[in-house]
C-alpha cells in the first residue's frame, strides 16, 4: 500500500470502525467532507440502514464550505435526529482529524441536542 493521505486516511477509518458499532438506539454519526461540501449520516450498522442525513448541498450551500455551514448542517442533523426519538450517537471522525470543520460540524450537533 502506497503512502499517501488518502491510504493513510483508510487505514486509519478500518480502525475505528473495528471499535464503534451504531445500532437503533445509539447510531454512528458518520461525517465526510469534500472541497465543496460537508455531509453528516446517522447509521444503524446492526441493520445496515441510515437513519437521517444532512449535507451542505440541502441547506442551499453550493460552492466551498467554512466554520460557520458546518456548524449549520450539524445543527440541522441533530434537529432532524431529535424529531425522529434519537438523543445519543456515537461519533465517527472517518479518518479526519477532530479539527476546524469537523470540530465545528460536531459542536453544531451537541448544540442542536445530540450528546456524545
Amino acid at each position: 500500500m502506497a503512502f499517501n493521505k488518502a491510504s493513510r486516511r483508510l487505514r486509519i477509518r478500518r480502525g475505528i470502525r473495528n471499535k464503534i458499532k451504531g445500532t437503533s438506539d445509539r447510531p454512528r454519526l458518520s461525517v465526510f467532507k469534500s472541497n465543496t461540501g460537508i455531509y453528516g449520516q446517522l447509521i444503524d450498522d446492526v441493520n445496515g440502514q441510515t437513519l437521517s442525513a444532512s449535507s451542505s448541498k440541502e441547506l442551499g450551500k453550493l460552492r466551498s464550505i467554512n466554520l460557520e455551514k458546518s456548524k449549520e448542517v450539524g445543527k440541522k442533523l441533530a434537529e432532524k435526529a431529535v424529531a425522529n426519538g434519537i438523543s445519543e450517537v456515537v461519533f465517527d471522525r472517518n479518518g479526519y482529524i477532530y479539527h476546524g470543520k469537523l470540530k465545528a460540524f460536531a459542536e453544531g450537533a451537541r448544540e442542536g441536542g445530540l450528546k456524545f
